[in-house]
């Protein structure tokens, strides 16, 4: 019998990508919370190098990094509800914007919500508008507004779901639907489908989890 279990903090996007994938294909795991701020003997021993969250342990062998879990996923169990595009180009062009995801918006959605110079954190903002006006154009190419498939639409958690809640800890607005109508209308789509809408961290409890840790962007400052 497989043994599958999943180290993860419910507060992650990147945990959540995995609970996504694992309850669409159907497979049954072990959920084990890990406190961030004080890291488990378990999470450092399977996760040494990065020792964060999500771990994906399948029958004591660990995967970490949301990606490469979820490829693997794809990958081990292969069924009726593939993750990845099964077209070359368009697999290749899945991984090309997730990357885009995690590597360039990522990092500026991180300084928005956890540094404290307030200049720093509005130019973090400007850097994220201009790489969402990217993944904006990027979406208008695709008249179907399907994008590709379910892997993208897991990873972009992101920006879909995330971001709408830490805009409003921040009292700022980013994802203005006269500005980027088509990520704004991808992000109703994607949450609204059933296998992500379910898993997703009630939004109440998320907001308030990020009304703790970070502070509105421009109380007590001028803007720039």
């Amino acid at each position: 019998m497989e043994e599958v279990k999943l180290l993860g903090y419910w507060a992650s996007p990147f945990y959540v990508r995995v609970k996504i994938a694992l309850k669409l294909k159907g497979i049954q795991y072990e959920y084990m919370e890990e406190d961030v701020l004080n890291k488990s003997p378990t999470l450092l021993k399977y996760n040494p190098i990065h020792k964060k969250i999500p771990v994906l342990l399948h029958n004591g062998k660990p995967i970490v990094e949301s990606l490469v879990i979820l490829e693997y996923i794809d990958e081990t169990w292969k069924d009726d509800t593939p993750l990845l595009p099964k077209d070359p180009y368009q697999r290749a062009m899945a991984r090309f914007w997730t990357k885009f995801i995690d590597e360039k918006c990522y990092p500026e959605i991180r300084k928005l919500c956890y540094v404290s110079n307030n200049e720093v954190k509005v130019n973090a903002m400007g850097e994220l508008l201009q790489l969402l006006k990217l993944l904006e154009n990027e979406l208008i190419k695709d008249n179907n507004n399907n994008f590709f498939g379910g892997y993208i639409e897991i990873v972009s958690i992101l920006i879909t779901y995330w971001l709408g809640v830490i805009q409003e800890a921040l009292e700022v607005d980013i994802l203005k639907k006269e500005d980027f109508p088509n990520i704004c209308a991808w992000a109703d789509k994607s949450i609204g489908c059933s296998f992500i809408k379910e898993n997703l961290p009630r939004r109440e409890k998320l907001l308030a989890h990020y009304k703790n840790c970070t502070k509105p962007l421009f109380r007590g400052a001028s803007r720039i």
